[in-house]
């Protein structure tokens, strides 16, 4: 009697405890919150604190007075309210205050957590800060204003990473390797040549593209006196700047304003910010902040029930679940509104569904209809979510006002990035020629191009030329110096230069979205080393030295870039002018094609414009079209006004050389 006794006691125990315990049978039939008001609400009278977290028994919040130490205020228990939401409204002003969330889940206490609607986070972002975003606005921050813009095929990206910048001593920055370093002026180098802001000024590019700024793990904000290095694709809170480029990483208001006096920086100069997300998986996966606050819901699994992982970095989020894509819609409306960023470029985009991107596109669009969105159109390894739904760059057509990165043009230009030693276009490489074609028309249709023979396309995947990011190298793997020194070993360094102007010519005359990758302009090095992302300064940084040694180069690249934004024939900005306007010539040979441009294309001053690229090791001769040619580019200079005497009949083009004409 007494065991039967004792059986009935433990289970109304057991009962009891799981009274509050709430289960779905799957994600899907998690209940979605569709208020704008996660996070914090703050104001002086008191401050709302919402969170969501539906399988919750209960839910601390706790209260601190400073963003990291010993210092709990107080520890509230949150409220639960409908659609899986947790409530709590702290009276009083408590701005300035901090303050986790922790979750109890089957009975157990889970880690103690930043908000992940965190708009600010004290030191290592440990903890969410309640903040005033107002008192974080710069001086005139009220009048910023994005620079003109009217077609996205006018953009010019230039891809940099805060530190890289100005860390190097030759910067002649003061604020080296932070935000603030972008908002000085007249910085020169020890050749007494332009540096940093106005270096990228005096270039000519349009838009400045930030390698992941937001909040991210690998850097330790306590011991900044100490080397340390890293890309930040390892995000830790998504809507707050990181900690490390800023001079203060302890108080939670100075890395926003000083984030905010690098954009007004840019924009003062006439370029806009791009920023560097990475919404597709998580620097932790058991232990990150989603993790711990909704177990399991803002992932993937695998068919074992495990985190699945596209991203090879542990996990892949869930951009299909409502709540995922929510938090991405709300968090690029963030960094627009509060941060007046102009555009964002989406790390391993395939990961992510086509739908969300196209909801992330048409929010940031309807605050600014020339904010720009692109990013990565694949995945570093198998993703669940069906082909057919991801937003990779064979479904690019598929997405509204979203570009896709060219790897057919990238590789077709100097060789597979995951064959070293393969050469590609401007190296002498074979099998590129249709590649480089397919670049050119800016992966669109063009009825003189052979598909089947692209590198890795068998079809057409850009609706509009603005789809397509036209690039021969960025941060990741070599630099375009470094790769063609390792695929062409007996080449000298002239020719190694011929090739890199070569390839970059060929990326800022195609139709589309040009992308440089910054220092490229001075033959930038990474001595070699090719995945450099936590690598020391001394691989990462700008030596500015560079431009002055090589100084030609430097004034190529600017004139280079003056010329396309000079003349819209080479910025077309849809398939069917392409069509009408831009026709390849007969060329013999791999490594040697032509086009023409023609009828004053896109209303340019030129009515005829004739670009001759020759990637092969010797000279070539061509019939020129009927007519008196004037060359504006030989390869080693650009003059708009013309190249000595007028051409006509026949003409050489020397190894590893393009050429521009042009006819009135």
């Amino acid at each position: 009697m007494k065991q039967i006794l004792s059986s009935i006691i433990l289970l109304f125990i057991l009962l009891m405890s799981c009274d509050s315990i709430v289960t779905y049978e799957s994600f899907d039939d998690f209940p979605v919150y569709e208020g704008n008001d996660l996070g914090a609400t703050y104001s002086k009278s008191g401050t709302t604190f919402k969170m969501w977290s539906p399988e919750a028994q209960e839910v601390k919040l706790n209260l601190y007075s400073a963003g990291d130490g010993d210092n709990l205020v107080e520890t509230f228990a949150m409220k639960k309210a409908k659609n899986g939401v947790w409530t709590f409204k702290i009276k009083g002003d408590v701005e300035s205050s901090y303050y986790t969330y922790k979750v109890m889940q089957k009975g157990q206490w889970l880690q103690e957590k930043p908000d992940l609607y965190a708009e600010a986070v004290g030191v290592n972002g440990q903890r969410s800060m309640v903040v005033d975003l107002s008192t974080t606005d710069p001086k005139g921050w009220e009048n910023d204003k994005r620079p003109a813009m009217k077609n996205y095929t006018d953009i010019i990206l230039y891809e940099l990473h805060i530190r890289d910048m100005s860390i190097h001593e030759s910067s002649g920055a003061k604020n080296k390797g932070k935000y603030l370093a972008f908002t000085e002026s007249g910085t020169k180098s020890p050749q007494n040549l332009t540096t940093g802001m106005d270096h990228m000024k005096e270039l000519g590019i349009t838009h400045a593209h930030l390698l992941p700024t937001f909040d991210h793990k690998s850097i330790d904000e306590t011991r900044l006196d100490e080397a340390q290095y890293n890309w930040g694709y390892d995000p830790l809170n998504y809507n707050v700047p990181e900690g490390s480029f800023s001079t203060d990483p302890y108080d939670g208001k100075v890395r926003i304003r000083e984030f905010k006096e690098m954009v007004k920086a840019f924009h003062d100069n006439g370029i806009r910010v791009i920023l560097d997300v990475v919404y597709n998986h998580t620097g932790q996966t058991e232990d990150s902040n989603f993790n711990q606050l909704v177990p399991n819901y803002f992932y993937r699994q695998n068919l074992e029930g495990g985190f699945s992982d596209a991203s090879a970095c542990g996990n892949e989020t869930a951009s299909e679940r409502y709540m995922m894509r929510k938090y991405m819609v709300e968090s690029v409306k963030h960094w627009v509104n509060e941060y007046h960023l102009d555009g964002f470029r989406f790390d391993l985009m395939g990961i992510h569904d086509i739908e969300t991107m196209n909801e992330v596109s048409a929010a940031v669009r309807a605050i600014d209809p020339t904010i720009f969105v692109y990013g990565e159109g694949w995945t570093a390894g198998a993703s669940p979510l069906p082909s057919e739904q991801q937003a990779l760059k064979a479904n690019t057509y598929k997405m509204e006002k979203v570009s896709a990165f060219s790897d057919d043009l990238r590789d077709g230009l100097k060789g597979s990035v995951f064959e070293h030693e393969q050469r590609g276009f401007v190296s002498q490489g074979k099998g590129m020629k249709e590649s480089i074609k397919f670049g050119i028309v800016a992966s669109t249709q063009h009825p003189q191009l052979d598909y089947k023979a692209v590198n890795y396309s068998d079809a057409p995947w850009a609706s509009e030329p603005s789809q397509t990011i036209s690039y021969v190298s960025c941060h990741d793997n070599h630099t375009l110096y470094d790769r063609l020194k390792i695929s062409n070993p007996e080449a000298s360094e002239a020719e190694l230069i011929q090739m890199h102007k070569l390839a970059e010519t060929i990326v800022l005359t195609s139709q589309g979205v040009p992308f440089i990758h910054a220092g490229m302009e001075m033959l930038r090095t990474k001595n070699g080393e090719e995945n450099s992302y936590q690598s020391p300064d001394e691989i990462n940084q700008i030596d500015w030295n560079r431009k002055a040694e090589y100084i030609d180069l430097f004034n190529y690249y600017k004139a280079l870039i003056a010329l396309r934004k000079n003349h819209p024939a080479f910025r077309m900005p849809d398939t069917e002018m392409i069509q009408e306007h831009l026709e390849f010539i007969d060329t013999d040979g791999e490594n040697f094609l032509g086009y023409q441009i023609k009828d004053n294309a896109n209303g340019d001053s030129w009515k005829n414009i004739l670009v001759l690229l020759n990637g092969s090791d010797l000279n070539k001769t061509i019939a020129l079209p009927k007519g008196e040619w004037t060359l504006v580019n030989d390869g080693s200079q650009i003059n708009e006004s013309g190249i000595g005497r007028k051409r006509s009949g026949s003409l050489t083009v020397k190894a590893r050389t393009p050429l521009i004409l042009m006819k009135n």
